[in-house]
């Protein structure tokens, strides 16, 4: 080439370049070549073909072994990042689930492990192949744009121990190439334009930008308020304590407890009515007073955690006991009917702890159904009972004077209806 000075400049010489005709002629050319003590030589196709590799000594790729270790890497990021955010740094039990449990986290690490091994196939394949190269020396050849469509090439670089122009190219000549000739150092530089050098340092600067900010958000104090990206959790509409408000007459925000409320964990000094005991013995007389509403509730609870036993009447014919009878379940039990004569002339107390502590094959459902609940079951029970084993002294003493009454109308009415005799006997 032709410098500033006008004098021409000699480009170093690379290697030499033979063209072959077909793939069988390449790969004995390569197959020689190796034979002959070469060492720094590449052959290139359009096509694959077969033996080629082999012929020119080529080792087995690491490609495999990386995407492995990809794998591998990605698994035990997986695992251990789960396991230090949900055991370590911010334990949280949730439905007395332990903390860190592998099936769990089956499916994140599975996930990372296809991306950490596709990551190591892309980088590995770059890196092994030598990529990437902004410019290729046998690019400037002319002859070898045809190594893409029906020309098989081989090259032999000039820095190998074995290399000597003439010699070389006479061996390639005898191996059967159509043309051999040198490639020199192209004219043109590998040098990055510092356009894209400013470009990839800009987004490099970007990229780490994040991650250096959260770490100087979270380990450094500081008394401006803090940048929120996700405002509906940080400023949702609510009121503090010591607030106004506008919706109470008394303009508070903070309110008293509901009436009859317990706080949590409180104690509350009733044995009675958190055992149905009281001084060992089982009470006879409820320790809440009984209404309409109790039962009402009693009956809605009764409905949903016994009737699927005992049916909805109490007789022991639940859906659940007569389908364990057609299947003909071996460990099953009749459920007691409530209007047998054990049930009967059990105290209440008595009732309020089989549901409590379970018995036999029920279990206990004392961590379903609180205590106010179990009284209202226990309650509806008795009333279950009057059904059938009522008598006309359970009717309330107002109640059964007005029947009584409306029973002495109708007796009248129907004395009136019936004709009167005379004394002859006759209407």
């Amino acid at each position: 080439m032709e410098s500033e000075t006008g004098k021409t400049e000699a480009r170093p010489v690379l290697g030499l370049l033979a063209e072959f005709d077909g793939p069988e002629g390449l790969r004995r050319a390569a197959a020689a070549v190796r034979e002959a003590g070469y060492a720094r030589f590449e052959a290139y196709s359009p096509v694959p073909v077969h033996g080629l590799d082999a012929a020119m000594g080529r080792k087995r790729t690491k490609l495999p072994m990386l995407v492995l270790g990809g794998g591998l890497a990605g698994c035990a990021a997986a695992i251990l990042l789960q396991w230090w955010t949900n055991a370590v740094d911010y334990p949280f039990l949730i439905s007395g689930k332990p903390y860190f449990s592998l099936p769990a986290n089956i499916p994140v690490a599975f996930e990372m492990i296809i991306l950490f091994a596709a990551l190591a196939a892309f980088g590995g394949g770059l890196a092994l192949s030598g990529l990437p190269r902004l410019f290729s020396p046998l690019a400037s050849v002319p002859r070898f744009r045809r190594a893409t469509t029906d020309r098989f090439f081989l090259t032999i670089d000039a820095a190998d121990p074995k290399y000597d122009e003439t010699t070389t190219a006479d061996l390639l000549r005898s191996l059967g190439a159509g043309a051999v000739e040198t490639f020199e150092q192209p004219a043109t530089t590998e040098k990055v334009p510092p356009v894209v050098i400013a470009v990839a340092v800009v987004l490099i600067a970007a990229t780490f930008t994040p991650p250096l900010w959260l770490l100087k958000a979270r380990y450094t104090r500081s008394a401006e308020p803090r940048v929120h990206l996700v405002l509906d959790m940080d400023f949702q509409p609510k009121y503090l304590p010591q607030q106004a408000s506008p919706l109470f007459a008394d303009g508070r925000d903070m309110r008293p407890p509901v009436e009859g409320a317990i706080a949590a964990g409180a104690v509350i000094d009733n044995e009675a009515l958190l055992t149905g005991e009281t001084d060992g013995k089982l009470v006879t007389k409820f320790p809440v007073p009984v209404t309409r509403e109790l039962i009402e509730r009693g009956r809605q609870r009764y409905d949903i955690y016994c009737a699927t036993c005992h049916g909805l009447a109490g007789d022991g014919d639940g859906p659940t006991s007569a389908l364990a009878f057609e299947r003909e379940e071996k460990d099953w039990g009749i459920p007691t009917s409530m209007h047998s004569e054990l049930v009967r002339t059990q105290p209440v107390g008595e009732i309020f702890r089989t549901i409590t502590q379970g018995i036999r094959k029920m279990p206990s459902y004392a961590s379903q159904i609180p205590v106010g609940d179990r009284w209202a079951i226990v309650a509806y029970v008795r009333a279950l009972q009057r059904t059938r084993m009522g008598t006309l002294d359970d009717v309330p003493e107002e109640i059964r004077t007005e029947l009584k009454k409306k029973a002495g109308l109708k007796k009248e009415k129907k004395e009136e209806k019936e004709p009167r005799m005379n004394a002859d006997g006759r209407k």
